[in-house]
Order: structure tokens, then sequence, then C-alpha cells
């Protein structure tokens, strides 16, 4: 075998790959709606290389979770399964004098689907009740994570100054499209959306380079494009990333936000012998989940804490 028949995923093999070979094998299965004509025909796709400048500040906005331990909730007719968790929100603001944090903020919850679910306090910290739609694990997951992103709203519209900022939020923009100026980041690919000649052109991308911006949707709608970050390995979505903005922008808006977001992206790419999921690993997002995870506090001394709680 020659060097030219293979190639090295960036990413530490202790990680998920970026792209899962589930994405690259069942290219085109799924059952996402796609408008491809947004910014160019579907026949015309090619590599795009940005034009304008980027914005002069960007907001970089995540969250964390940890489940500190799974309870019981007592009450009629019977015990109910639930969570008790801690997460956090940061913002990062990112300008040409470098990055700044510009809040951290801590909560934590007590989370089932019993309607009498109590608020906990603890020696450390104090749980307020939350509702989970049923009793199941994935039920309960999803209800800390909405609690998440709700957090990670309030501290973006907190941070906004003016017109000028953009807001990059590290995950989907689900439940956060109403915001302007707001791009989702997403760094791992679970699913190919385009159909191949479209997926033909994100392999494509130089560094700097991002596809044409499209629409998708499956259980919500939005805008969409791909990107590659400065990255030297040839694996064919080495250092490609997806972000999305709303549904609502013209073709237009959404063109500029896409340029403006990429040029944006490139100075804050990862860095391997940093990060090992660099370069999509963006410097200010690794930076601030370590220092997110800082906050949330020893995982042992919360489980302790509600252990004691639990008894008394």
């Amino acid at each position: 075998m020659s060097v030219s028949e293979f190639s090295i995923d960036p990413w530490d093999p202790g990680y998920a790959a970026a792209m899962s070979v589930e994405a690259l094998t069942e290219r085109g299965s799924t059952s996402a709606e796609l408008e491809l004509g947004v910014e160019a025909a579907p026949g015309d796709w090619s590599p795009v290389t940005p034009r304008g400048g980027a914005p002069e500040t960007l907001l970089v906005a995540d969250g964390v979770r940890r489940i500190d331990a799974r309870v019981w909730v007592h009450g009629e007719p019977m015990p109910l399964p639930g969570i008790a968790a801690s997460y956090a929100a940061g913002i990062v603001r990112c300008g040409p004098d470098g990055a700044d944090l510009a809040e951290i903020e801590v909560r934590r919850s007590l989370i089932s689907a019993a309607p009498d679910t109590p608020e906990v306090k603890t020696r450390h910290a104090t749980f307020q009740p939350a509702q989970a739609t049923d009793s199941s694990m994935e039920s309960l997951s999803l209800a800390l994570q909405r609690q998440v992103t709700q957090l990670e709203l309030e501290l973006s519209v907190r941070h906004r100054r003016d017109g000028s900022d953009l807001l990059l939020v590290d995950g989907p923009l689900r439940g956060r499209t109403q915001l302007a100026d707001t791009v989702g980041y997403i760094k791992t690919h679970h699913i190919s959306y385009l159909p191949a000649p479209q997926s033909a052109v994100v392999g494509a991308l130089a560094s700097g380079q991002r596809t044409p911006v499209f629409l998708m949707g499956t259980s919500w709608r939005r805008h969409a494009w791909y990107l590659r970050l400065p990255v030297t390995s040839t694996a064919p979505w080495a250092g490609i990333a997806r972000c999305e903005a709303g549904a609502d922008l013209s073709s237009e808006q959404v063109v500029r936000l896409a340029d403006a977001i990429t040029l944006a992206l490139l100075p804050l790419a990862g860095v391997p012998y940093k990060d090992p999921r660099a370069p999509q690993n963006l410097v200010p997002i690794g930076g601030l989940e370590k220092l997110l995870r800082h906050y949330l506090g020893d995982p042992q001394l919360m489980y302790r804490a509600l252990r004691s709680a639990a008894r008394g």
C-alpha cells in the first residue's frame, strides 16, 4: 500500500471519529429535507472562499453538564426515579486583543417526573426541582439539556453589547434560532446530510473555505454550511465543521453571516499538541469547557453531600 492510499484522522483515537463510519457509508440515506439552491444551484456547487472581513467581536457560548447522582423521589402512588445534576454555562468574548472570559454561572437541579419533586439542600449546594415529561433516562437527560440551553441563552442575551456582535454557540442552534446574528457550531458528524455530488464538495474544501449555504429540515428548519479549518491531514473530513443559522434569514443575510463566521473561526482553530480534538474544538471552547468543569466542583464531594442530605 502506498502512502497516497490512506490517511490518518487527526483526532485522538480515544475520542469518537470526527466523521463516523455510518455517515460516510450511508451517504444520502438521511430523511432530512434539503433545499440546496440557497446560494448556488445544486449543479454549480464548488468550494467558496469567504469575502469581506471577520467581525470585530465574536461571543462564544458553551455549557457543560454532570449527573451527580441517580435518585428516587418518594411520593404517591409510587416512588419515581430522577437525577441530581450540576450544570454550568459561560461566555468568552473574542476580539482583536485576544479572548476574555465574560461570565460563568453554575446551577444545580433535581429532575424527575414527580409533580412534587422537592428542593434539596446539601452542605455544599442546593438542587432546585425541575420537571421531566416521564421517568425514562432519555427524558431526564433531555430535561437537563434544556436547562443547559436555557442558561446559555440567558447569558448570551445578557452579553450582547450591540448589533455588531456575532454569537457562536457550541452545538446545534435548536432552541436559540430567535437570536440575531447567531450560529450553531457542530464539530462531529454522525450523518452526512448532503447528496453525493454536494458531499464531494465538502471533501474538496481547502482550509478556510466553505460550502454554499443550504436549507435543511429535520424536526426543525435551519440554514447550514460546512467549512474546513486549518489542518494538515488529508483525511476527507479532517477539520470539517458544520454551522447552522436561522431559517428566517434571507439568502443575502445568511451568506454574509457564513462568510463572517468562517473568517472569524480560522484563527481560533484548536492545535493538536494542546487539544486531541483539534482543529474543530476551537481554542476558546476548549478553554471554556475546562473552566466550566472546574466550576462544577468535586463530583465525589457532591455525591457524598447528596447521600448525607438523603439520610437526613
